[in-house]
């Protein structure tokens, strides 16, 4: 129906990763156990590759014009970023910046998920008492160091979420 917002594209150019990874599969399978020089078998590289090139293309061909058209709704986008308990790898660094050895650490944030469960909650919303049930190391700074933004802040690695590495990225493309 016209009045819906469906993400057709996005959706069909994800479904477009699995042929194209496949491509991927089929032409690193060719090559595996090639000997030096030219082998006949190489005839079978250039199927793989002009799919995946055709295909990419392709996707790009409706992709810009989707993101050029699409509504960014930052609250809707901060809310789910909360949720699924994306953060629990930040709480585990927190607690070894402090000196737990990180196997102590992935006890206690497991600990912390499964009660999270329990209660309907997500890491965010313990309390700090709560925090400190699992371990007396939480402090109040633990809420900074489990905040969406710090997180994305913190991935500062090449195509990470960090503003830094996002900058980086799209200059790289305006030389492209």
């Amino acid at each position: 129906m016209p009045q819906k917002k469906n993400p057709d594209v996005a959706e069909l150019i994800r479904g477009k990763t699995g042929r194209v990874y496949g491509d991927l599969m089929g032409l690193l399978t060719v090559l595996k156990g090639l000997p030096m020089a030219y082998n006949k078998d190489m005839q079978e590289d250039k199927e793989a590759l002009f799919d995946a090139i055709d295909t990419v293309k392709g996707c790009l061909m409706v992709f810009k014009p989707m993101v050029a058209t699409m509504t960014v709704r930052k609250e809707n986008m901060a809310q789910a970023a909360r949720g699924g308990f994306t953060n629990a790898t930040d709480v585990a660094d927190y607690l070894v910046k402090k000196n737990v050895p990180f196997r102590e650490a992935h006890e206690i944030v497991g600990k912390a998920v499964f009660y999270c469960l329990q209660q309907g909650k997500n890491l965010e919303e313990l309390t700090l008492e709560e925090y400190k049930g699992l371990s007396p190391i939480f402090t109040e700074d633990i809420y900074t160091a489990i905040g969406v933004e710090y997180c994305a802040a913190a991935r500062k690695v090449r195509g990470g979420p960090a503003p830094e590495a996002v900058t980086k990225a799209i200059a790289a493309l305006g030389t492209c």
